[in-house]
């Protein structure tokens, strides 16, 4: 009975995560379209410099405690309530510093404005630190419905509510509003719906073992965001806040398709493969299985998007933002790579190898300060191309420990993906000189989505990969039963 419990659990997960970045993510870009005709560069790229620090000590206030707790096969509530006192401290703690630290980060940037609203966008890091011991209950479950509506809520009202707040001429403090709100109402929302509540307790042997875990986590997790946020550190010094605004806007994008339907796989992997800890076999070819999965839609979103920046950008948001146009393709290739790397070092986590997962992020850390040197002393484009090559070190430093224990070796692991890949290839070298058409952009970028699905249906029949008629039966499974429960 284990199996189909299981291969439920996971589709249904995989379904509602899939659910929550579609419509919440496709309500954010809905809005986020709307905002950046309203709003300029600029404004954009000063929220671009605060959400530097709050990326970082958000990584800080879950302290690792919820992978902790996932994994961790007989979690009690003493258990819950001990993860949610320490991250509600450390969440107060955090902001207090962040606080009086607002106006060192204006000065060091160059804009007074900065300190007040580094000091409102803070009140985000305690706001946060509440949702996340519900978010943990709810993944522990695989209960993904429940975060999809608490989300998809939470993301139209909050939108709503900047749109408005733009329009009426708020500048950056509509972004501020917006991002307040959203993450308030979506953790009222857990709350309501999830039912848990702390008790008073909280257990020293609770904590001891969540820190033994998780402190290596939450060192793993500050080094990558930090790194990954000082690429936004070095635009927004070095460069111009409408530059970073620019940079922000083309990132954002490549991070709706790459880093959201990466959450969801890890999301849903995470507690899945950990149960299958005690069946090395069975847990090899999940694995396996997701790699393909993820990387196939991965590879071949993002090497399209990349292939279609320039319409989108002018179409989507206007010419005013054509710059992103010319960082979207390099990020796009730059972000196909993260999944992958990602997942392998999620079955780090899943095998309790927390210490090996520090110690890569520390070597890549220190790789990684390559681009970062390129983007002061040669320019954005240079950096960028740093970081896929930076991307691609990463996968075989991740995979090579992984591949070691499972027997799933980097190799094999390129040898799966190549197909996607090569698939993806051939669709972007079929809409991508399109663009040379003496057509407006608004006629160009339909066309190209058009001949680009159709080219991509037409391979993944012929091919018949095995990762295409997962994810078909994965879609009608859900169709059919949305069907029935109707």
């Amino acid at each position: 009975m284990a199996e189909p419990s299981l291969k439920n659990k996971a589709v249904n997960g995989v379904g509602w995560s899939a659910a929550d970045a579609i419509l919440g993510q496709g309500v954010t870009f809905l809005v986020g379209i709307v905002l950046a005709r309203l709003l300029s560069p600029t404004e954009y790229g000063l929220i671009g410099i605060i959400s530097i620090f709050i990326v970082v000590l958000n990584g800080v206030v879950d302290s690792g405690f919820s992978n902790a707790i996932i994994r961790k096969q007989d979690t009690t509530n003493e258990d819950y309530n001990t993860m949610f006192f320490t991250n509600l401290g450390f969440s107060i703690l955090l902001y207090i510093g962040l606080y009086f630290s607002a106006p060192a980060i204006a000065t060091f940037f160059g804009r007074e404005e900065l300190v007040a609203l580094t000091r409102a966008m803070g009140t985000i890091l305690i706001i946060n630190a509440l949702s996340i011991i519900q978010v943990t209950i709810l993944t522990k479950k695989v209960d993904f419905k429940t975060k999809t509506k608490a989300s998809l809520t939470s993301a139209i009202i909050s939108g709503f509510i900047g749109i408005i707040l733009a329009y009426c001429g708020y500048g950056v403090w509509s972004l501020v509003a917006q991002q307040i709100t959203k993450q308030l109402l979506y953790t009222l929302c857990l709350w309501v719906l999830n039912k848990w509540v702390p008790s008073l307790k909280f257990s020293s042997q609770s904590f001891k073992y969540m820190w033994g875990f998780g402190w290596k986590m939450m060192v793993s997790g500050l080094l990558n965001n930090i790194w990954n946020q000082l690429y936004q550190v070095v635009v927004g010094k070095f460069y111009s806040p409408a530059t970073l605004g620019q940079y922000s806007r083309s990132k954002e994008y490549a991070n709706i398709l790459s880093a959201n339907f990466t959450a969801i796989i890890q999301r849903v992997s995470y507690p899945i493969l950990s149960e299958l800890q005690g069946n090395p076999e069975r847990m090899v070819n999940g694995y396996r299985k997701i790699i393909k999965l993820t990387m196939f839609v991965t590879a071949i979103s993002m090497i399209f998007m990349g292939a279609v920046a320039e319409p989108l950008i002018y179409c989507l948001i206007g010419p005013q933002w054509e710059e992103a146009a010319t960082y979207l393709p390099l990020i796009c290739l730059s972000m196909s790579l993260y999944p992958l790397h990602a997942i392998n070092l999620n079955m780090l986590q899943v095998q309790g190898r927390s210490d090996i997962f520090l110690t890569l992020e520390i070597i890549k850390k220190i790789i990684a300060v390559g681009p970062i040197c390129l983007g002061i002393f040669v320019g954005i484009q240079w950096m960028l191309i740093g970081s896929i090559v930076t991307g691609i070190v990463s996968f075989f430093l991740n995979s090579y420990y992984t591949g070691k224990k499972l027997h799933y070796t980097s190799w094999m692991q390129l040898r799966d993906i190549a197909p996607s890949y090569a698939i993806a290839l051939v669709i972007a070298l079929s809409v991508y000189f399109l663009k040379l058409l003496p057509l407006s952009y608004y006629v160009i970028l339909p066309i190209q989505i058009v001949i680009g699905v159709c080219v991509g249906l037409l391979l993944c029949e012929i091919c018949n990969l095995s990762e295409y008629k997962d994810l078909k039966r994965i879609i009608i499974e859900k169709v059919n039963g949305y069907k029935k429960h109707k």
